[in-house]
Parts: C-alpha cells; sequence; structure tokens
C-alpha cells in the first residue's frame, strides 16, 4: 500500500507524524481532545492524504467534525471522501478500514451536541460559516 502524504498543514503534518512513530501514544489526545488519523484517497490526484481530526464515540462508531475552522468551504479531507467514502482510521495503536457516511436530521443534531460538548469551539465555528457543518460517521468494516 502506497504511503500516504500527511497534511499539507505543518503543524498537522507534525501532529501526524508523532502520532504514526509512538501509535498514538503522543497526539492520541491532543489539547486534551481525543484524536484519530483519517487516511482519505485524492478525489483529483487519487492518491492517499492523511489529517488528525478530533473525535467522539457513538456506540461503536467514531464521529468527525468537517468544520473546517468554520471557514466558508469544505475541508479537502471531506471532499475526498463524499467521492470515496472507504477511508482508513488510526485510534492510538489501532489501524482499520472503515466507510463515511454523513449524519442528517435528528442523527445529525444529536451527534453535534456530542461533538459540541467534547470541542466547544466548533459552536463557534458553526457561527462563522453559512454552509451546514457535516458530521461524519466512521464505520469499522
Amino acid at each position: 500500500m502506497a504511503q500516504p502524504t500527511n497534511s499539507p498543514t505543518k503543524w498537522v503534518a507534525q501532529h501526524v507524524q508523532r502520532y504514526v512513530e509512538t501509535g498514538g501514544e503522543q497526539g492520541g489526545v491532543f489539547h486534551g481532545v481525543p484524536a484519530l488519523l483519517l487516511t482519505t484517497r485524492g478525489r483529483k490526484s487519487g492518491r492517499l492524504r492523511r489529517t488528525a481530526l478530533y473525535y467522539g464515540e457513538d456506540d461503536g462508531r467514531y464521529v468527525v467534525v468537517a468544520s473546517n475552522g468554520g471557514a466558508a468551504k469544505h475541508p479537502a479531507w471531506y471532499l475526498n471522501l463524499t467521492a470515496e467514502p472507504e477511508v482508513t482510521v488510526q485510534v492510538g495503536a489501532d489501524e482499520f478500514t472503515a466507510v463515511a457516511q454523513s449524519a442528517e436530521g435528528a442523527e445529525w443534531d444529536r451527534l453535534w451536541e456530542m461533538m459540541a460538548d467534547i470541542f466547544p469551539t466548533y459552536r463557534s465555528y458553526r457561527t462563522k460559516t453559512d454552509r451546514e457543518i457535516p458530521l461524519v460517521v466512521l464505520t469499522r468494516k
């Protein structure tokens, strides 16, 4: 399997590298919030792309937020998984294949509250943008 390219954002790439090198011992909790690694396939390049994201757990599934810091556009990783929903996830030392699906309706509402409780800054991100911030559910295959 080809090696993924880490985030183009320098501090995120450094976080990812520490996470990988230590099996999540460093970076598995980032600023007090649990973090996982998500690898998607680039929708244009076809290359593997890896980033670190805060997550929550819901009935054996992992939930991540495509907030992009409240920017007007969705993050690239989200656009990638909408084109190819089979992804690789690493939580600590556990790496596995998962299927990504956007939450909708009442599930979105419930998961939004869960994620905003985990990382309250998401609430301010939501006020910065007119787009609905996607919540992505990652289900192990």
